[in-house]
């Protein structure tokens, strides 16, 4: 496999807005009975965006403060950058959370309670130990934006496949040997991170992502990408450096949405240095995209 890009870990859309996101109906922003060590929490709380937000990242948490699970009204929530190995069951409880920010933690699983979180849209799980996703997750069917990059995990449960409302999914930097079947039923997906594993190929069914308009998966080790990539109309960044490729498909002059050939990490096009490309294709490159479509092009 070729080397490593020294692209960092994959947490791009780490700091994806939901401001635009319409609050659900039917929550309760009073609750009662909570104890005092829970209104002490709950005078961290503030507003952002039109959200009950409460930030606990960087205090140095090795457990979550038994109270915190008591604020059922919270629609964010931040434990980024602690030192927690464990979320208790009582995660179920905040079902209203709409962001769930657990990034930089020592996470080895998320508990299955989490698939009662039905009205989250974004999950930050990347830099932790996670090595598996609970199939419960497959009940968050309102996610928009995943990202479980930098663990140790080696495959998505079949239940995720309901995800059609995800649009952006950060797998990078993890084991997988294989993209996960249900990647393949994530209709929704525009943006899908899988730099940095352990890929020797992408099946056919990546051309089922229809409105796929960023794909990465640099640092593996594929060796031929499948002719049905070559009809995702909507595709305008391929990023497959670092890899194993001697050649392209004929049919990749139909990509006409990647437009030039690209250096910068997130540039828009088609990324393709660092593989043992063969003649004529690596001298045809020289030239640009537009040599290597023209090249390509029948008659």
């Amino acid at each position: 496999m070729g080397g490593k890009p020294s692209s960092s870990s994959g947490g791009e859309f780490s700091q994806v807005s939901v401001a635009d996101s319409r609050r659900m109906p039917g929550r309760d922003h009073n609750p009662p009975g909570l104890s005092s060590a829970a209104e002490q929490i709950r005078r961290a709380t503030t507003t952002h965006f039109g959200y009950t937000h409460l930030s606990l990242a960087q205090r140095g948490l090795g457990v979550a403060p038994a109270a915190l699970w008591e604020l059922a009204e919270l629609e964010k929530l931040n434990l980024s950058l602690n030192c927690l190995t464990i979320l208790p069951a009582a995660l179920g409880a905040l079902q209203n959370l709409v962001v769930l920010n657990l990034w930089g933690n020592r996470l080895t699983s998320l508990p299955p309670e989490i698939g009662l979180l039905r009205r989250l849209r974004v999950l930050f799980a990347y830099r932790n130990h996670l090595n598996e996703v609970p199939e419960e997750l497959g009940s968050c069917t309102r996610l928009e934006v995943l990202s479980l990059a930098n663990n140790q995990i080696t495959g998505l449960p079949n239940s995720l496949a309901t995800m059609r409302n995800l649009t952006k999914l950060n797998l990078s930097y993890n084991q997988m040997a294989h993209i996960p079947t249900c990647v393949y039923s994530m209709k929704g997906l525009e943006f899908l991170h899988l730099a940095c594993n352990r890929l020797e190929n992408i099946a056919d069914q990546i051309q089922d992502l229809v409105n796929l308009k960023i794909l990465i998966v640099e640092g593996n080790s594929i060796h031929c990408l499948p002719k049905t990539l070559c009809f995702m109309e909507s595709l305008e960044l391929l990023n497959v450096d670092f890899n194993d490729l001697q050649s392209v498909p004929g049919e990749m002059y139909l990509l006409n949405r990647l437009g030039k050939l690209a250096c910068h990490p997130m540039d828009k096009g088609l990324h393709i240095v660092h593989n043992p490309l063969l003649k004529p294709i690596q001298e045809i490159l020289q030239g640009g995209l537009n040599a290597l479509f023209n090249y390509l092009k029948p008659g």
